[in-house]
């Protein structure tokens, strides 16, 4: 009961009654009964409702309190409060209440009445409430009012036992008014809601503290925000689609609005209960805390194992559920955690990994204003949207439904009102646990994708969690990159353009987009199909922005598609199934456009990428087309190839297919009439070897197999339309769809998951001849820049899939003449593409073009005049695609329109030089009598002058684009001096004739471009020359017979310039010679040239380079034929006259990474026992090249001493090779006698010293076990092709190298000395070109580690990295366009060549004279060539056992004469005779004395011819390739007997026959007999050549 009041106060108040005058209750009936002798409910009802009337009238302040002392007892007895009428205790309620007011501060009540009115109120009144259709709700709502208004409900503060009774209230308000409503569904009032709100509000605020379970109550109503299953690990929302969007929640729950608005409006009392309420929890969840915190060098993963450092998991449990709470109150109401969030803080720096984690999470979640229900769904970025995401008019969109639980809000910055814990909280990005590193970056995703709840952030620490989120995007833990990767997925696509887009795009180093898209290539698969799904969303959504020409957008995101087709030369099969996927599923989807019509949303979705269509009516091929051609305009080089090959690999893997479903068919689910057995065994073998192109070669082929045993023939036919390029694209989708859902449908649902990458490969899926009309339109309009990039794939797809061109061909021919040029009109320049197309197509399929007489007049039009000048050639081309008179009588047309005015400098010189150099291979007979004034143009008037003057100031290399007439005529007379031999059928002719060219080219190479005495070639002229004369070389020896006529010493010419001094001569080289090898042309000898790169300076490029030969060394090892491993004889022959070489240690160790280099790419635990066995059997020869040199023997020690050294460190078990091994003659010879060789084979030829060096070698390969990025390692930004700074000239370099004495210095103090600095030797810095002999020293790259050697590349990985499936097309990467570039034209987009500063060191007595001496020595140091002419029944004999080689050792007793391999006498009859080797090659001839095996060409050949079809997956299409094919096929009977003889595989028959007769001379087949001597031999024209020609050109 309220205290009484004073005397003075009522006497105060007995005058006030008297003036005014007091009104006194007139109520007096009863309301209370005797036992026995009740009042009816009606009588008491209607008394009482009297009294609430009459009580309800008066005011307090004239009411005579007396006079209601007695009706305060009635109503307060048990009879009324506890009486069983619910109207009753309504209307007693409403009394009590008006008696509570009119008495108000004093209540005429004993605390125990009291006691009995709150439970009447609490239990019955306000329960009441909750039902609207209560007919006593008006009673209910008064006394709601009545406590709310009046306050006189903290009067139940007082009473006994009110925890109990204050616990009811709240729960039962809270419950109520976010339950149920009423039997009927009816909503309670807002008013009611408002008068609870402010009742217990009136407690809150007059109570100085609340039980605990109140608290409890109050806090508990904030979880109603949360996701059901609180506690347990937080899920990302899956996305509600319209439908359900229904459902969401438009508002809080009605207890949780309460709470919120107590919470802020009582916060400083609430903030005191929060605290003490988190406190409590916080506590007893963590008791452990004033414990020993235990060992924090543990490991944090067992550090919640000890169990007296750690909570339990029902401690973690409450602790979690506290965390929630914690993050829904900062949303709603965080003033009142002021004292909370320090306790949070602390929780940071725990040892307990588990609240570490659980603090870094809540933290995150209350900076981006994330509540107890979670995160916001993902943002929908539909990457086949039509039309695309605009940006300008995503404002005017239709705001989406939202669920307002998990909508991030915060009222307040959580930075600056909490600086100190935000700050702590950004430390943990450095966490040692990854979880808590994961959890963080999770946490910083959702900080910058909601701008910290919409308050924002500032400048710099919105900068801080960019660059903290890129560095996690690189962590070395999978989980954080993974977390890091899922955070970017948490961007609108607004957000990514204008959050992350001003760090950098894609294309920036160190930019968080460039760092993702390095996730493409991770190695945890969960990594990089994130990276790669999401990047690709993000590009298809941007396209519309990027065709609309928006900067931003397309600087943060045209490099995506680039960054995902080079993951195409990581070789990894689990990687091309996801491109496969990523690319028809978000970069260019199969549904894009979709069907159906745009919704009324459309104006929201942005500009389309075709302005002209319409939601109405869109040409949905092509949308599809443009797209496609957006696609390949942003690819870079090396992307655009990895795109074109696998295009081109698309017929390979149709006709993979249709022999698979061949096969099914027959085996006719099973039920086989007859050869069943075979039938089974050819299926199995199809599976197994389809399966080898997918990641699990089990499941695949179990796959493969259920899907034959189903035997649906409709599913075969689905498969037909897919890969059938008869079929329009819409076709091809259908089908694919029909095809999934029929396999989904199925009882072996898994089959599709193993058919969809194959019908991905193999279906007309981008190149279809739906966007083929699309593309040529493109073409002719240059529509958004797209018209060079329409040409390109144009001319691609001329060159791979000509078929599609059949229905087209005509319009083709028709802009080719709407555009022809004359001597006064040129044509546009982009119309070169459409003819090369063209020519490609007719060479093709010759009879449907037509040649009538307009567009023949047309060709030599374009012959003549058309630029640039390599439409001259595909002009030619076409003119003689028929190979008939009519195409004779049009070459000599143009032939003599041609000579009628040749001059040089003439008007289309140019023209007519490329012309004629097309002729010479095409028409060699219209040429004939023309061939003195041909050739004396060419070589006298072009190549023996210089008419420009050479300068200082010339650049090293210059672009295609900037070359100069003159070394544009000097290339193409080079060219037309090679086709001139190259079209001579007789091989002796030919050879006859190819002599004064051999010396040309060698004369080119040896003098590093310069061809005249008299006066200087300018530097860029020069680097063109010896480019273009050693990838000619290299053309002329795919040939056999011009193959004999390479003697070693030019063979070891050749190989150094794959260490040339200019970087886009080497690059250019390189490429070329990796496209041959890979295609079979050259013999294995050229692979010994690969392995000079071992110093190449440009880190990416070796890296590549190294890739390729792991690649092949796998291919040859699946195929059991011990190429490469041969090739160590050869490389210590090449490396014992190489021009560096020196017996000094330093030196040695030099070449000690060349084989370093060799082992770690070719060597295995299997194959290492026989390359040491070839590394030894070299000491035990004479050197054939230098009898009295013993650098071989040298070399030989130090292979044996680097294998032995590497096997240990690799911890393999060493198998000794039991056979005996092969040399190549003409390299090595036999000793003079026993003795002699017991003498070498006792002495140790290592000088002292060098094996510390070596094992110091070895070491500083385990410090780099981990490959660095090539951007990282080459210092400059390869990825974007920019060059490098030049740090010194070269004749600072030149002077350098005169320093004799500074090889013997190891280290030197001043920098003024560089050549005597052993440390300056290894600083290899890019720009200037240095002569070849400084920069392969490789000493000097010591002070590349940053740069990444090739040690690094020894790691597990790295060795499982090379896949079959790439064994032939990883040279794809580095090789030039499909132009076949002899020139490099990406001179600008490559980097320039890096570049040692130091001088080469040499000893003090090593003369000049002596230098000289070595320069010539280049000549003969190459290793000789292997025995060519050996029949294949010997090559076959290097892998079998000693005992069968011992039992043929007498059959080898006498120099076998030299006969072609067996492989060419198989050719077919009528293809003409071969001619017999020269005897002069001695290199090729049979060595008894040092063994009975000698290295194989043949066998590689076979082998690549059977890969040919084998990896399709792999084989870059180029155009070359497939010129040089077709060329094989049109080629004259001897250069097609000589080709085919590196392409063929013998007959086993024929093998077994040459095996037979090992050991006697073979009869050398007669030649085919020339027509007559001269020119006139040159008959047949090889249109290959012509082609392979083309490709050179428009390099």
């Amino acid at each position: 009961m309220a205290p009484r009041r004073s005397a003075p106060e009522e006497e105060e108040e007995l005058e006030q009654e008297q003036e005014q005058g007091l009104v006194a209750l007139e109520f007096n009936e009863p309301l209370t009964w005797r036992p026995g002798k009740p009042i009816s409910v009606d009588t008491l009802l209607k008394r009482l409702d009297a009294l609430s009337k009459e009580l309800s009238d008066m005011d307090q302040e004239t009411v005579d309190a007396d006079s209601l002392v007695k009706v305060a007892k009635d109503v307060a007895s048990h009879q009324l409060i506890q009486h069983k009428d619910k109207g009753v205790r309504a209307y007693t309620a409403c009394c009590i209440v008006d008696i509570l007011r009119l008495c108000a501060p004093d209540a005429p009540f004993t605390p125990s009445q009291l006691k009995d009115i709150f439970n009447l109120s609490i239990n019955s009144i306000i329960p009441a409430l909750f039902d609207p259709s209560n007919p006593y709700n008006n009673q209910h709502k008064y006394v709601l009012r009545s406590f709310a208004e009046i306050k006189s409900i903290v009067l139940l503060l007082d009473v006994e036992g009110s925890e109990a009774l204050l616990l009811k209230l709240f729960t039962t308000i809270f419950d109520g008014v976010s339950g149920l409503k009423s039997s009927k569904g009816e909503q309670v009032g807002k008013d009611v809601e408002f008068s609870m709100q402010e009742m217990l509000g009136a407690l809150i605020d007059d109570s100085v503290t609340l039980p605990g379970k109140v608290v409890d109550v109050i806090m508990a109503q904030f979880l109603r925000a949360a996701a059901p299953g609180l506690g347990k690990e937080r899920q990302d929302h899956v996305p509600i689609d319209d439908s359900q969007a229904t459902l969401l929640l438009k508002e809080e729950p009605e207890a949780y609005q309460m709470v919120r608005n107590l919470c802020q409006t009582y916060d400083d009392k609430m903030a005191r209960f929060a605290s003490q309420y988190f406190s409590d929890v916080i506590v007893d969840a963590t008791g452990f805390a004033g414990k020993p915190s235990g060992n924090r060098d543990k490991d944090d993963e067992n550090d919640e194992d000890d169990a007296p450092t750690g909570p339990s998991e029902s401690d973690l449990k409450e602790l979690r559920k506290a965390h929630v709470l914690i993050r829904e109150i900062w949303k709603a109401a965080p003033m009142i955690l002021q004292n909370v969030i320090p306790q949070v803080d602390a929780e940071l720096s725990a040892d307990n990994v588990h609240l570490r984690q659980m603090a870094t999470e809540t933290l995150g979640d209350m900076i981006s204003g994330i509540g107890a229900a979670g995160p916001p769904p993902l943002p929908v970025l539909d990457p086949a949207a039509y039309p695309p995401l605009s940006l300008e008019e995503e404002d005017r969109a239709e705001p989406q439904v939202t669920n307002i639980l998990t909508t991030p809000l915060c009222s307040i910055s959580f930075s600056q009102t909490h600086s100190t814990t935000f700050h702590n909280f950004l430390s943990r990005k450095n966490d040692k646990a990854p979880s808590i590193r994961a959890a963080w970056t999770t946490a910083v995703g959702h900080i910058l994708s909601t701008s910290a709840g919409g308050i924002g952030l500032s400048r710099e620490d919105e900068a801080t969690l960019i660059r903290g989120l890129g560095e996690k995007l690189s962590d070395s833990d999978e989980k954080v990159r993974l977390a890091a990767v899922k955070a970017v997925e948490t961007f609108k696509f607004q957000d990514i353009i204008a959050k992350l887009g001003p760090n950098g795009g894609v294309g920036k180093d160190g930019s968080v987009l460039n760092t993702l898209a390095d996730r493409c290539r991770d190695r945890k698969p969960a990594v990089r199909v994130a990276a790669m799904s999401l990047l690709a969303k993000l590009w298809a959504v941007g396209t519309g922005e990027m065709l609309a020409g928006n900067e931003a957008v397309t600087a943060a995101l045209s490099g995506i598609p680039s960054r995902i087709y080079n993951a195409f030369y990581a070789n990894d099969l689990e990687l091309n199934v996801l491109m496969d996927r990523v690319i028809y599923e978000f970069l260019v989807p199969l549904g894009f456009p979709p069907v159906k019509k745009a919704t009324k949303n459309s104006n929201a979705n942005g500009n389309s990428q075709s302005q002209s269509a319409n939601a109405t009516s869109i040409d949905h091929d092509a949308i599809r087309a443009e797209r496609i051609l957006l696609l390949v305009r942003s690819l870079d080089e090396p992307a655009k190839k990895a795109f074109f090959a696998m295009q081109s690999r698309r017929p390979q893997f149709a006709k993979i297919l249709e022999t698979y479903l061949d096969q099914c068919d027959r085996y006719n689910g099973g039920v086989m009439e007859s050869n069943a057995d075979k039938i089974t065994s050819n299926l199995n073998k199809t599976a197994d070897y389809i399966a080898q192109f997918l990641p699990e070669h089990v499941k695949s082929k179990t796959d493969l197999i259920k899907f034959a045993k189903i035997h649906d023939r409709r599913n075969y036919n689905l498969i037909k339309y897919v890969i059938g390029q008869e079929n329009d694209f819409k076709t091809v989708y259908k089908a694919l769809k029909e095809l999934i859902k029929r396999c989904m449908a199925s009882k072996d649902p898994s089959v599709i998951d193993t058919l969809l990458p194959l019908l991905y490969r193999s279906g007309c899926l981008l190149f279809n001849r739906s966007h083929l009309s699309t593309i040529m339109e493109y073409s002719r309009s240059d529509k958004d820049g797209l018209g060079s990039i329409a040409h390109e794939i144009l001319n691609e797809i001329s060159q791979r899939n000509p078929d599609l061109f059949k229905t087209h061909i005509g319009q083709l021919c028709k802009d080719l003449v709407d555009q022809a040029p004359t001597a006064t009109k040129p044509n546009d320049p982009i119309v070169a593409e459409t003819l090369k197309a063209c020519s490609t197509y007719a060479r093709k399929f010759p009879k449907d073009v037509a040649m009538d007489r307009k567009f023949v007049q047309t060709m030599i039009n374009y012959a003549l005049y058309g630029q640039p000048v390599k439409v001259s050639k595909h002009a030619v081309n076409t003119v003689l695609c028929k190979k008939d008179d009519k195409s004779m009588v049009t070459a000599t047309d143009i032939l003599q329109r041609i000579l009628k005015d040749w001059a040089y400098g003439s008007s289309n010189f140019l023209n007519k030089l490329t012309a004629v150099s097309q002729l010479e291979l095409l028409a060699p007979k219209v040429t004939e009598d023309a061939s003195d004034e041909i050739l004396n143009m060419t070589f006298k008037e072009i190549l023996l002058q210089v008419r420009t003057n050479a300068k200082d100031s010339d650049p090293d290399w210059i672009n295609d684009a900037d070359m100069d007439e003159e070394i544009q005529a000097k290339c193409i007379s080079l060219k037309t001096l090679v086709n001139r031999v190259r079209s001579i059928e007789d091989i002796e002719d030919a050879k006859e004739k190819a002599s004064s060219v051999w010396k040309v080219l060698k004369k080119i190479i040896k003098e590093k471009g310069e061809i005249v005495e008299e006066k200087e070639t300018p530097k860029h002229h020069k680097t063109r020359l010896r480019l273009l004369a050693a990838q000619l070389m290299l053309k002329l020896c795919t040939q056999k017979h011009f193959d004999d006529m390479l003697t070693p010493s030019d063979f070891n010419l050749l190989a150094l310039t794959t260490q040339d001094m200019v970087e886009e001569v080497r690059h250019g080289f390189v490429r070329k010679l990796q496209k041959y090898l890979a295609d079979g042309k050259l013999r294995s000898r050229y692979y010994t040239i690969i392995f000079l790169t071992a110093f190449e300076p440009n880190v990416e490029f070796k890296n590549r380079v190294e890739t390729w030969i792991r690649s092949r060394a796998r291919h040859f090892q699946n195929l059991k034929q011990p190429v490469l491993e041969a090739i160590m004889a050869r490389l210590i022959s090449l490396l014992a006259h190489h021009p560096d070489y020196s017996n000094e240690v330093e030196y040695l160790v030099d070449h000690a990474r060349y084989i370093l280099n060799y082992i770690v790419l070719v060597g295995t635990e299997s194959n290492l026992g026989l390359i040491y066995k070839y590394a030894e059997r070299v000491k035990q020869t004479q050197d054939g090249l230098n009898p009295n040199s013993d650098a071989h023997r040298v070399l030989s020690d130090l292979a044996q001493s680097i294998i032995r050294k590497w096997q240990e460190k690799k911890v393999w078990a060493f198998a000794a090779f039991p056979g005996k091994v092969g040399l190549p003659l003409g390299l090595y010879t036999a000793l003079q006698s026993h003795s002699e060789a017991q003498a070498i084979a006792e002495k140790s030829y290592l000088p002292e010293g060098l094996d510390e060096k070596l094992d110091e070698l070895l070491r500083a390969m385990d410090r780099k076990k981990k490959r660095k990025s090539m951007s990282a390692a080459t210092g400059t930004n390869n990825r974007d092709g920019h060059k490098s700074k030049k740090v010194k000239s070269s004749s600072d370099r030149d002077g350098d190298r005169e320093a004799k004495s500074s090889r013997k210095i190891a280290t030197a103090k001043s920098k003024k000395t560089p050549a005597k600095k052993r440390s300056d030797r290894d600083d290899w810095s890019p720009g200037a070109a240095v002569p070849e002999s400084e920069r392969r020293q490789s000493s000097r790259r010591a002070a590349n580690k940053a740069k990444g050697p090739y040690t690094e590349r020894d790691s597990e990985d790295d060795d499982e990295e090379m896949l079959e499936g790439v064994a032939e097309w990883e040279y794809l990467d580095e090789d030039d366009n499909d132009e076949d570039n002899e020139g490099d034209g990406k001179g600008s987009g490559e980097e320039a060549p890096q570049k040692r500063t130091s001088a080469r060191s040499s000893a003090s007595a090593r003369s000049s004279k002596r230098k000289e001496k070595e320069r010539e020595d280049e000549e003969v140091d190459e290793p000789g060539e292997e025995q060519e002419e050996a029949s294949a029944a010997e090559e076959e004999e290097e892998a079998q056992p000693a005992a069968t080689k011992n039992a043929s050792a007498a059959a080898k007793g006498k120099k076998a004469a030299a006969s072609l391999p067996v492989r060419n006498a198989t050719r077919k009859s009528g293809r003409g005779k071969a001619a017999a080797a020269p005897a002069k090659d001695k290199d090729d001839s049979d060595l008894s004395e040092l063994s009975d095996v000698e290295m194989a060409d043949e066998p590689e050949a076979e082998a690549e011819a059977e890969a040919e079809v084998e990896e399709p997956v792999a084989e870059e299409e180029n155009e070359e390739d497939e010129q040089e094919e077709e060329e094989e096929e049109a080629a004259p009977p001897a250069r097609k007997a000589a080709a085919n003889g590196r392409k063929a595989k013998a007959p086993a028959k024929t093998k077994a026959a040459a095996a037979a007769t090992k050991g006697k001379v073979k009869a050398a087949a007669a030649p085919a007999p020339a027509r007559r001597s001269g020119r006139s031999t040159r008959g047949k024209q090889p249109t290959e050549d012509e082609e392979d020609e083309d490709a050179m050109d428009e390099e």
